[in-house]
């Protein structure tokens, strides 16, 4: 069977180390980028040589530069092997790879910068950060051995020499049970908040054979996504509400508290310091993060069930916020939303099993009954209810998602002339957008 294109994601493999190993492990990262710092400046400095070359060819070139052999004894720079003695050699590679790159993005933004390509005319020149906050990067069998997955031996400085401990692995995710996934060198994470493995795998979703109907998700404010199943014969054979109150109150609620003690802080014509509830803000940031994810997880979970052919997103990019009426907080409940998180996170996900995400038109999703009546009419105390020109009652986000779901279906069958039609029937302004009854005048065509 034929696969897709390649797919890399990273899990987080979580250790328990003691508090000796810790301190392994601590003295392993600050050699590491001890060793990055070093190699930076070597290959700056011989960056005309070395920038043309491929990166299999610019590793060896840099050892010659500073790594003593018996064959290779005299170099250009030995402090390196006085400073870092027995460094060992994978570790070496994967260092001379992350200075490589480092150099490589300065020089690229440099020359950017020179030419004047600047987001402003006063921007200063970007700087060569040799110190960096990397992490070591492990080889198979040379920096880890696998013990199973309950335990990984990892070689580690003691500050003296290069010795293997091994620790204990208590927390895994499931990409490592997948046949197809190839599992990548890790990187060891270690500082004073987290201790982990990432690791990376690439994926090779198998090539699928979706049933045809596609997955439209309309994401709302009152509703954070509504999904609607929609056939290519313009029936809705699921639909389903996805809104994270408790957490988006939780967010809100410390949002809130930020106002007020700003208002204490400032007084009357005061300001803020920088960084002002930084702490709040970032808290804020992590669970609009974990709100994503969920709701994201669930659409894929949606589509992976019906075996839809993509999932269909409105084309909400460079979409504006406008303000409500005087003391409203509709534009603060506007910058809640999570619209190109959870799009963005649903496209990873949903690639990762081999199905892909399109994007339609959003104009008049919301605004046209999916039963090509006319004009919907929002209720002004629950702006969620709409009244159809007939008089029928329904949710606005599930009207939106059924017009974004038959959009979805005209897209990929390519009848984008059926979409700006007009329809006398429908009594719907001329050039307006694709509605669900649109998939029933066109099965009805195909039937007469």
């Amino acid at each position: 069977m034929k696969t897709s294109s390649k797919v890399i994601r990273t899990d987080k493999w979580k250790l328990n180390p003691s508090s000796k190993q810790k301190g392994l492990f601590d003295e392993t990262v600050k050699v590491y980028r001890q060793a990055c710092k070093y190699l930076v400046g070597i290959i700056y400095t011989h960056w005309s040589e070395l920038g043309g070359l491929t990166a299999d060819q610019l590793t060896p070139a840099v050892e010659k530069l500073m790594h003593e052999t018996a064959k290779r004894p005299n170099i250009k720079y030995p402090q390196f092997n006085k400073a870092f003695y027995k460094f060992p050699s994978y570790y070496r590679r994967a260092a001379i790879a992350f200075a490589a790159g480092q150099v490589s993005s300065f020089v690229t933004r440099y020359c950017e910068w020179q030419s004047g390509n600047r987001k402003r005319k006063d921007s200063k020149p970007p700087r060569l950060n040799a110190d960096t906050g990397c992490y070591p990067a492990l080889y198979k069998g040379q920096c880890y051995k696998m013990h199973g997955f309950d335990q990984v031996e990892i070689k580690v400085f003691d500050g003296k020499n290069w010795v293997w401990t091994m620790v204990q692995i208590t927390g895994l995710r499931e990409r490592h049970q997948v046949a197809t996934n190839k599992m990548m060198s890790p990187l060891l994470v270690f500082n004073d908040r987290y201790c982990h493995l990432s690791v990376p795998f690439t994926c090779k979703p198998e090539k699928r054979k979706p049933e045809a109907n596609v997955t439209a998700v309309d994401l709302g404010i009152n509703t954070t996504a509504t999904v609607a199943v929609v056939t290519d014969d313009g029936t809705v054979i699921h639909c389903e509400f996805i809104h994270l109150g408790r957490d988006i109150d939780r967010r809100d609620k410390r949002l809130k508290s930020v106002s007020k003690r700003a208002s204490k802080t400032m007084g009357k014509g005061g300001k803020l310091h920088i960084g002002f509830c930084s702490k709040t803000y970032q808290k804020c940031q992590r669970i609009n993060t974990q709100i994503s994810h969920v709701v994201s997880r669930r659409i894929v979970g949606i589509s992976e069930k019906f075996n839809s052919e993509v999932i269909v997103f409105e084309n909400l990019k460079g979409w504006k916020p406008r303000g409500g009426k005087r003391r409203s907080n509709l534009r603060q409940r506007f910058h809640g939303w999570l619209k190109e998180k959870i799009r963005d996170f649903t496209e990873m996900k949903w690639a990762e099993l081999g199905g892909k995400v399109i994007e339609v038109i959003a104009a008049y999703t919301s605004k046209l009954a999916f039963d090509g009546s006319g004009t919907i009419k929002r209720n002004s105390k629950k702006y969620s209810l709409a009244t159809f020109p007939s008089g029928k009652g329904f949710n606005a986000d599930l009207n939106g998602a059924y017009n974004i779901g038959a959009r979805g279906v005209f897209k990929l069958t390519r009848r984008n002339d059926e979409e700006g039609r007009s329809s006398k029937r429908s009594r719907r302004p001329p050039r307006s957008w694709a509605c669900l009854c649109d998939l029933w005048t066109l099965r009805s065509s195909r039937l007469a």
